[in-house]
């Protein structure tokens, strides 16, 4: 086992990282930009060290520093947390080329999951049902007319190094493709300097299901059921909760088992998410992220597990703590990401925490580096907590987010609080009626700016 951790990331999930390492024994040391001097993560663990200026590209994104901050701490391992260079191929084989490990997936299958037609090719050749579309990247607008004609309208263009609804167009007629597929391929460019773009058919009232696997590198692999996470918000998800609210324990078992037979045919290693477009009783692969998801803990509520201890764990060589047999739902979760941010425009919100109170009680955990007297930097993501709940059912949960939603306090910025306390009135949320395209409706009605 790992004696000590570097956790290459910030805020509340590198705390999330501290204490994992604390509970096994190991020590752990963060790294911080000088925007970052005072934050919780760089008081908690047992060592930190200054990386760079705030910008992440000089910081968080150093790679150099990184592994110099490696070796001057002596740290065997690095956990990339989620964001910032959990996916980064390269970084991953610069860790092996120095020999420290990465606590994660090999830089292959980064790689082979981090290009979405490869990634869907693989999928396919896998047995794991994919949306209908281009068999690859669509050079030019002419062939992308044939693509189109031939799954039918609507479908969407996605840049193929896209991610976080950047490089994605929704073209629902022949006379809006153009447009949408040459702005597709020049924000892919513009984002991640390709503009190779694919189409997939458009899906009229989807779900977005995704599958938690987990593998020990080794051959074995087990799926821990489904997170929906429907609610978004320009494709940033913002409600997630376990069980789905309409997926049966057969379909669950069902695409469960693809999941997890399919990694564990290319020896995947340590925690991995497929995610799926959902409707009709069908599943329709959409991409893989070879990291922790920030909605990780929904599924560690309704299981008791710790998936950041697993993944050390398999990381150092051990075998999993745990095989599908002992897999066994209890319960319903909710997640809640609270922004810095300002409605109804969703503008960041940095600046000073006056007053800071994380709810508690039965089934209420809150994962958030925020404390009195801090101060939210301007540099980096504006997502300041995650308020998770266990019940003994949905209608438990969402009661018990609604309590805790009423006991947190967060003063001094504004918040995405008012968004939760208003979506716990509707009846579709009450209900678990709602699909991807329901809260950029609900918005338009009721967050109009």
């Amino acid at each position: 086992m790992f004696e000590k951790i570097l956790i290459a990331n910030r805020g509340e999930i590198a705390l999330r990282v501290i204490r994992a390492c604390r509970e096994m024994g190991i020590k752990s040391v963060a790294v911080h930009s000088t925007a970052d001097s005072d934050a919780m993560h760089v008081r908690m663990a047992d060592e930190a060290i200054c990386i760079g200026p705030p910008s992440s590209t000089d910081s968080y994104l150093n790679v150099a520093s990184i592994i110099a901050a490696c070796e001057v701490t002596g740290a065997q391992a690095i956990h990339p947390g989620y964001g910032f260079l959990s996916e980064n191929a390269a970084f991953v084989q610069a860790l092996e080329d120095h020999d420290i490990a990465f606590i994660g997936p090999t830089a292959e299958h980064i790689r082979t999951m981090g290009d979405k037609i490869t990634a869907k090719d693989t999928m396919i050749n896998l047995g794991v049902p994919c949306v209908p579309g281009s068999a690859g990247g669509v050079p030019d607008y002419e062939t992308a007319v044939k693509v189109a004609e031939e799954v039918g309208f609507p479908v969407i263009i996605k840049a193929t190094a896209g991610g976080g609804g950047r490089g994605m167009k929704l073209a629902k007629s022949i006379d809006e493709l153009e447009v949408a597929f040459r702005t597709a391929r020049a924000e892919g460019k513009s984002a991640f300097g390709n503009d190779e773009v694919y189409i997939e058919k458009y899906l009229g009232k989807p779900r977005h299901i995704e599958i938690q696997v987990f593998g020990d590198g080794k051959g074995n692999a087990v799926h821990l059921g489904e997170r929906d996470c429907s609610l978004q918000r320009r494709h940033q998800k913002v409600f997630e909760e376990a069980p789905g609210p309409v997926i049966t324990p057969e379909l669950r078992a069902q695409i469960g088992k693809t999941c997890a037979e399919a990694v564990a045919k290319i020896n995947y290693i340590g925690a991995g998410t497929i995610e799926f477009l959902y409707e009709d009783g069908e599943f329709y692969f959409i991409e893989m992220n070879t990291r922790l998801q920030v909605e990780h803990p929904v599924t560690e509520a309704i299981f008791g597990v710790d998936l950041v201890r697993e993944q050390i764990r398999v990381a150092a060589g051990m075998d999993m703590s745990f095989g599908q047999n002992d897999l066994v739902i209890n319960g319903h979760a909710i997640e809640v990401r609270i922004n810095a941010e300002r409605l109804p425009n969703f503008a960041p919100c940095p600046g000073k925490i006056t007053q800071y109170h994380a709810p508690g009680g039965l089934g209420v955990r809150m994962d958030s580096a925020l404390y009195d007297g801090y101060s939210i930097p301007p540099y980096y993501d504006s997502l300041i907590g995650k308020l998770i709940v266990h019940g003994r059912n949905r209608p438990e949960a969402l009661a018990r987010l609604k309590r805790a939603l009423g006991e947190l306090i967060v003063d001094g910025v504004a918040t995405t609080l008012p968004l939760f306390d208003a979506l716990l009135e509707e009846p579709e949320i009450l209900t678990g009626d709602y699909d991807i395209h329901w809260l950029e409706k609900w918005l338009e009605t009721n967050l109009a700016a």
